[in-house]
């Protein structure tokens, strides 16, 4: 295959692989968006108590019933929680927040991007609330719909080890910045099962990769470029940054978006069933040059360790 066909199939394959708005719109642990004040307590019997202001109002949510993280499974739903966001009324006809006794133990646990407030509960678990923004429009553009640039609450409940989200970086073709990796939960990849046209997860096991970049075409600061689901099943995904026409876009077909190749990569995934919110960022590579024989070596080795975590997967290999 000649350079400009590779290259030509590295840029479609980035648009039929990465035009979703929202990779995993239906991630289990989403609690409210744009919330701030946000306060956690948790109960001996397993139930936690969120309290925030949104909107000018104070909330009061009870959370309960879940934990970890399940082997995909297609028949078998993903664990959930629970919500009352009415402080207990719907369920006693009463205010139960007020009478609420819970404790935040100091919190212990592994180190956690976009922290709000974590505890650890009488019973030796985690509880953790996170925020950041999911819904950002690709390729940098302005956000143009209500909820675009909202700040997710994301809820987290674990015992154990967290998900491990694995990020390899070189070029595709020579050409593009390329980012690889692999998302597993106690060495057993994550991926879903069913995925809508556009790739957005249609299940709860589905888990979208949402990628920044830094100082890029696109703008100053950080912004998002794209999202993707991790692969069936291996759990693996691959995403190359070449100049797209984003069909998630309202300038779509017309708009050209450039290439989003910044001085930094930014990843973050929503973790799996009710488990923490992972992130990665490093600081993208230098241009590769074909006559650098450490640049060679070292683009052989990435493509040679692509393959292995692709396994049986095809499409990824494509991308070298």
């Amino acid at each position: 295959m000649g350079v400009s066909a590779r290259v030509l199939l590295g840029i479609l394959a980035a648009v039929l692989f990465a035009f979703a708005s929202g990779a995993d719109a239906r991630a289990s642990q989403l609690v409210d968006r744009d919330a701030s004040a946000v306060r956690l307590a948790i109960r001996a019997d397993g139930v936690a108590l969120l309290t925030y202001r949104k909107a000018g109002r104070w909330r009061h949510v009870f959370a309960w019933g879940a934990l970890n993280a399940r082997e995909p499974n297609p028949v078998i739903p993903q664990v959930r929680f629970k919500f009352d966001y009415t402080g207990g009324w719907a369920h006693t006809g009463r205010q139960l927040w007020r009478s609420f006794h819970g404790v935040c133990r100091p919190y212990d646990g592994p180190g956690l991007a976009w922290l709000v407030a974590a505890c650890k509960a009488p019973d030796g678990s985690y509880w953790a609330v996170q925020s950041w923004q999911r819904a950002l429009p690709h390729r940098g553009h302005a956000a143009w719909r209500a909820g675009q640039t909202a700040w997710e609450l994301h809820l987290s409940h674990w015992t154990g080890p967290l998900a491990t989200l694995e990020v390899h970086r070189d070029w595709a073709f020579g050409e593009a910045d390329d980012l690889f990796g692999r998302l597993t939960y106690r060495g057993v990849p994550v991926h879903g099962f069913h995925s809508s046209h556009d790739g957005v997860a249609l299940d709860g096991y589905g888990r979208g990769l949402y990628i920044d970049t830094y100082d890029s075409p696109y703008g100053a600061g950080w912004k998002r470029d794209t999202s993707i689901l991790t692969r069936k099943p291996s759990g693996v995904f691959c995403y190359s940054l070449w100049p797209t026409r984003d069909p998630s876009l309202p300038g779509f077909p017309d708009d050209l978006r450039p290439a989003g190749r910044g001085t930094r990569y930014r990843i973050t995934v929503s973790g799996p069933g009710v488990t923490p919110d992972l992130s990665w960022q490093a600081a993208a590579l230098h241009r590769y040059d074909p006559n650098n024989a450490l640049d060679v070596v070292y683009e052989q080795s990435m493509n040679a360790l692509l393959d292995v975590l692709a396994g049986a997967d095809p499409f990824c290999k494509t991308q070298h």
